[in-house]
């Protein structure tokens, strides 16, 4: 059920005969390409319009609770700037370099072909991409420091094309002063998504910057079909086993709310997640006692953060064991794949990937549709 890690690409360069040709060249509007479009299935979070060789894409909610997004003109290099709002911000495309400030930007990147026009990055120690991670050890992905903290300095210093961020809260602080000083921010708001297909479509909004919106259409085409092929695997079971999910931090219990993106996963892998009459889409917060009541006897327990063991979990708390699924060793985490320096490919690749999170699921659920298969990102906790 796997697609190629990378698609392959042709890019042809034309050099002119002599320097006064080059010249000239140099100083001609590029073309913008005739043939771009895009077409979204699932996503809610962008839109664009093509307009006379320019893209108007907006962003209607940057994050969770927004009242206003953000419009953006992008621009092909050479090309003269139509007359716009004082709001839109411009962008020159197609990027040569670029500062992201999630993992989970970069196998967009990646599946793009274009991770070598990454720059910069916010705690690179937590990027598990093999081919992110080659640059970061090559020495030409500057560490910008704790997220929450960027080092503004040194993102002026690298002076990148653009930088593609985003926001929990609202909080634009660090991205206003990038913008005063002339470096472009956008923000990438893929985590509001509720479909998971609706996250991996956000492969088209990256490509938006680098032409590249044939080849996003067709990773996602990819994507969308194994995806859907393993949920109509599911669609005509009746025995649907019980789960529950998430960990208490705190004084608190956190887990998926019922229109989350998980609780849909759990939906397509032909389980039933105990809270999925829930209307919320982010997370739910409950004393570990309303849990108990609810799930001591469930049947599996997905997603318990990091925990590496059963007496781990033992350990963080005693009361863990007297749920069912730890007696019966119905345990499984999302910590199989981890980075050589403490990343985890889940929370990396598994938004662009929701097929391989699906395919997961539906072995620990229902393992005789999926005989043959490897659990990818779960482990079972032993």
């Amino acid at each position: 059920m796997k697609i190629p890690y990378l698609l392959s690409i042709i890019v042809m360069a034309f050099l002119g005969c002599n320097s006064a040709e080059k010249q000239q060249e140099k100083n001609t509007p590029q073309s913008a390409p005739t043939d771009l479009s895009t077409k979204i299935d699932y996503a809610t979070g962008f839109n664009v319009k093509y307009e006379n060789g320019y893209k108007w894409v907006e962003i209607p909610r940057p994050y969770q609770e927004a009242k206003e997004g953000f419009k953006y003109l992008l621009v092909q290099k050479g090309q003269d700037i139509p007359e716009h709002d004082v709001s839109v911000q411009v962008i020159s495309i197609p990027l040569e370099t670029i500062i992201c400030t999630s993992t989970s930007h970069i196998p967009l990147l990646d599946y793009l072909n274009e991770t070598e026009k990454l720059i910069g990055f916010p705690s690179t120690q937590y990027i598990s991409s093999s081919n992110a991670r080659k640059l970061i050890d090559a020495g030409k992905v500057t560490e910008l420091g704790i997220d929450s903290k960027m080092n503004i300095e040194k993102v002026i210093e690298l002076d990148a094309e653009m930088v593609m961020g985003y926001s929990i809260t609202g909080d634009y602080g660090q991205f206003r002063k990038l913008q005063q000083a002339g470096i472009p921010v956008v923000i990438n708001a893929e985590y509001i998504e509720e479909h998971p297909l609706g996250r991996a479509e956000w492969i088209k909004f990256m490509a938006l910057f680098f032409n590249k919106e044939k080849m996003a259409d067709s990773v996602f085409n990819e994507i969308k079909y194994n995806y859907l092929k393993l949920k109509n695997a599911t669609d005509t079971i009746s025995s649907r086993p019980t789960v529950y999910s998430g960990v208490v931090y705190g004084d608190a219990w956190f887990l998926p709310g019922g229109q989350n993106n998980m609780a849909k996963l759990f939906k397509d892998a032909g389980a039933k997640y105990l809270w999925s009459e829930d209307n919320s889409t982010g997370y739910l917060e409950y004393s570990f006692e309303s849990v108990y009541e609810k799930a001591h006897n469930a049947d599996f327990w997905v997603g318990v953060a990091s925990y590496n063991s059963l007496e781990e979990i033992k350990q963080a708390d005693k009361r863990y064991t007297d749920f069912e699924a730890f007696q019966n060793g119905n345990v499984y985490s999302y910590n199989a794949r981890m980075g050589p320096t403490g990343g985890n490919e889940f929370l990396e690749l598994g938004y662009l990937r929701p097929d391989l999170i699906l395919e997961d699921l539906i072995k620990i659920f229902h393992p005789e549709l999926l005989e043959d298969e490897e659990l990818y990102f779960h482990r079972k906790v032993e």
